[in-house]
């Protein structure tokens, strides 16, 4: 198996909502994102699999050591073979690697999220981050786009962390900061339990507001001369927010119902989206085609 037939597989068998807005891309572009998301499903595999905290630690490190011969020597594995193929092609910046390590690194060792500054960081480094990769494979004009970019990955992370609540607290991972839980008097027990009280609905209420600004602010902070070249994020954040609307349905009770949908709906959002931004790009009317997460 060659490297970049590794990628495609281990991005294809993710069933990732990434997965599904990739197959839009030219060759090249899908190699490089291919290879950028087999990565991240690497490093994600070693915080949430191995249970073992020094053998995670162990090769988390030896990602770290891959990433620094991806951009200075000859990488050994897969992975790294096709990120060195993919920097002949793309401005990817070595330290935003090592960033997203570092956020693997909060989920290894288990660091408590205290304020809500801890939340912030990481959301940036283990979605933000990927974002600024990730419009330097797609194509972007203005600089403003890496805050679309960047706010987007926080989007996105919000909404992960809303809907795995149950999930993570088996992997003994609270990302909800304990001084803002304080404040609705919602305990660790109380996240355990999963009892809808008031005080718990309150705190997802608070996270719903924080994660709707999010994706409003990445609405509104992509540059219209960038929305063509961006479409694959805009494929993505659209089939985020359709888990983000199914949530509310359900109060996000996700003890209760599952916030994910189901990888036929992914196809239809990303192909409807598609049609949708297509007909901007050939029209260049954003009255009559404004930028919109669900349509």
């Amino acid at each position: 198996m060659t490297p970049q037939d590794y990628c495609q597989q281990r991005t294809r068998d993710s069933g990732s909502s990434f997965f599904y807005a990739f197959n839009f891309l030219p060759d090249t572009k899908r190699r490089g994102m291919m290879a950028l998301y087999a990565f991240c499903r690497e490093v994600d595999d070693v915080a949430d699999e191995i249970k073992d905290q020094q053998e995670a630690l162990q090769q988390i490190q030896q990602w770290r050591d891959e990433i620094y011969t991806v951009f200075h020597a000859q990488p050994k594995h897969p992975v790294g073979k096709e990120l060195q193929w993919a920097c002949q092609h793309f401005s990817w910046d070595e330290e935003l690697f090592y960033e997203l390590i570092d956020g693997m690194l909060t989920d290894i060792e288990h660091k408590p999220f205290i304020k809500s500054s801890d939340l912030s960081l990481y959301c940036y480094r283990v979605a933000g981050v990927v974002g600024l990769l990730t419009i330097e494979v797609f194509g972007y004009h203005q600089r403003q786009s890496r805050q679309f970019a960047s706010t987007l990955g926080e989007a996105l992370q919000l909404t992960n962390i809303l809907r795995d609540i149950p999930e993570d607290i088996q992997r003994e991972r609270i990302y909800l900061p304990q001084q803002i839980r304080s404040q609705f008097h919602v305990s660790d027990q109380d996240l355990h339990e999963g009892k809808m009280t008031n005080h718990l609905q309150s705190l997802l209420h608070h996270y719903e507001k924080k994660t709707e600004q999010a994706y409003q602010h990445a609405l509104s902070s992509l540059p219209l001369e960038d929305r063509i070249s961006l479409r694959p994020s805009i494929i993505m954040a659209a089939i985020y927010h359709a888990q983000f609307q199914k949530m509310k349905t359900f109060d996000f009770n996700v003890w209760q119902h599952s916030g994910r949908i189901s990888s036929w709906q992914k196809i239809r959002i990303a192909w409807h989206m598609w049609r949708y931004e297509k007909k901007y790009a050939c029209k260049q009317d954003d009255t009559r085609y404004p930028l919109r997460w669900d349509i």
